[in-house]
């Protein structure tokens, strides 16, 4: 399954080095472009991708979770997302 996970760090000045850790912990890529989303591959669901991804940041950071599916998903990325993606689903 690949999900897109989008967020919004607003901690100006806090170290968020475990959350990006985190991240880097499920097979992902990202399009160089989309600096806060991610792609990520897992069997885990959306609530326990969120449940592990919020417990490196605050309360006033905000955060979605959402499941890609095949032919339910479009958008305008580098090719090389594409293809990682597509395989995946």
């Amino acid at each position: 399954m690949v999900y897109l996970i989008k967020y919004e760090l607003n901690k100006p000045g806090k170290n968020y080095d475990n959350l990006y850790a985190a991240l880097r912990a499920y097979e992902y890529t990202k399009d160089d472009t989309l600096h806060s989303a991610w792609f990520v591959s897992t069997s885990w669901t959306a609530d326990q991708i969120s449940n592990d991804i919020r417990a490196h940041m605050d309360d006033n950071d905000k955060l979605i979770v959402t499941r890609l599916r095949s032919g339910e998903h479009q958008g305008w990325l580098s090719q090389g997302v594409w293809d990682w993606i597509s395989p995946r689903l």
